[in-house]
């Protein structure tokens, strides 16, 4: 696709637009929670991926697209803070702003970035065979003891630990580490 836009020039770019363009726009509208403001950066955004799409090097192309996205969304957010006419709401963003810069809250970035891993993982763990999905999603997923998924399952403690030995050994012999970065 990014080939066939940098051939084919910016009539080319329509059904980029049209496929990422919802994405990118809730992926603003998380930073910034006003949706005028999300639709002015989400336009900002698009015309930076554009402009940048020479520059790109075909290594993840929505982490890519969602970097640019959550830096001009925090740039226009920290914009809109230096502004005298602020609100209230202006003042809770400030406060937001300034515990992210202190490491309180991860930025929205990271909690973009994990979004992803997380959808990634879930999409993954569908294609385990059947005998692992659950017990992989209750202790990988759901943070559960072998006791726990045991008591759930109906399953022996020592099923559990052998279907999820079962299952590591599964997927590392069809995933690769890269699949999860």
């Amino acid at each position: 696709m990014v080939r066939s836009i940098l051939e084919g020039g910016p009539a080319a770019y329509e059904p980029f637009v049209l496929e990422y363009g919802p994405y990118i726009y809730r992926t603003v509208f998380a930073v910034l929670r006003t949706p005028q403001d999300a639709e002015d950066v989400t336009q900002e955004v698009l015309l930076q991926i554009y402009r940048s799409l020479p520059a790109y090097r075909n290594e993840g192309l929505k982490t890519w697209m969602t970097r640019i996205a959550v830096n001009k969304a925090i740039d226009y957010k920290r914009y809109k803070a230096r502004r005298p006419d602020m609100d209230a709401g202006d003042e809770a963003a400030q406060e937001e702003s300034a515990a992210y810069r202190h490491g309180l809250l991860p930025t929205t970035e990271e909690q973009v970035l994990e979004r992803e891993k997380r959808d990634r993982m879930r999409l993954r763990i569908a294609e385990l065979p059947e005998t692992y999905k659950e017990v992989v999603v209750a202790y990988y997923i759901e943070d559960k003891s072998y006791e726990q998924i045991a008591g759930e399952t109906g399953l022996e403690r020592k099923s559990v630990e052998s279907r999820l030995y079962r299952a590591r050994s599964w997927m590392k012999k069809h995933w690769q580490k890269e699949d999860f970065e």
